[in-house]
């Protein structure tokens, strides 16, 4: 919990939040000593880096270049995760939730490490990577809903519709194709036991 000092609020400085705190406290402390300011409500891990500082400079700058670290690392973390987001490609035998869960856990990768998602790009991103059985639905969706506003959850939904449609189109034939197997082998049954006793028959007559 942040303390304060008169009405300006003294923020928490934790690991994600140095820029926004760093700010306010050059705002509050202008010449005055950083020590009392931070030393309350600082983490554990952020208080070993200064615990050894004798001025509030060498405090600072001990702050500022392992916040800097941390925010190299950031943006190596986030330019590999944004390269395997726009990657991702639905595999052809892949159901539509499958795929959907893969897109969403490299989503919330990126929002972790301080990427900004939104409803809009995720579902611009799964309808252009999509296998080709969905490019009818895709051209059907942009053209008739407004993708600005639709949801994952929409979305998955009407592909989801889609993907039971194409699966009921496959199974049909082969249950035409199982079917009529049966017939022609009743049939040849039938046939086999009719045309032995017509043979019966003809001797019998002569």
């Amino acid at each position: 919990m942040a303390t304060t000092s008169g009405a300006f609020p003294i923020p928490k400085l934790t690991k994600d939040n140095y820029e926004r705190w760093s700010i306010q406290m050059k705002a509050f402390l202008g010449g005055q000593d950083v020590w009392d300011a931070i030393e309350e409500d600082v983490d554990d891990t952020i208080f070993e880096k200064i615990a050894h500082a004798t001025t509030s400079k060498k405090a600072w700058d001990t702050l500022e270049n392992a916040f800097k670290g941390i925010d190299k690392v950031k943006k190596v973390r986030l330019q590999s995760l944004r390269g395997e987001f726009e990657a991702l490609q639905m595999k052809e035998s892949e159901a539509v939730f499958d795929y959907i869960s893969r897109v969403t856990a490299v989503s919330n990768q990126l929002v972790s490490n301080g990427e900004k998602m939104t409803d809009s790009r995720i579902v611009e991103k799964i309808l252009r990577s999509l296998s080709p059985k969905f490019d009818h639905v895709v051209v059907a969706i942009e053209e008739s809903n407004d993708i600005e506003k639709m949801t994952v959850d929409e979305l998955t939904g009407k592909l989801q519709v889609h993907e039971e449609k194409i699966k009921r189109r496959h199974k049909e034939p082969i249950e035409h194709a199982l079917q009529a197997k049966v017939n022609i082998e009743e049939k040849k049954n039938d046939y086999r036991n009719q045309g032995g006793r017509g043979r019966g028959e003809g001797r019998g007559d002569e």
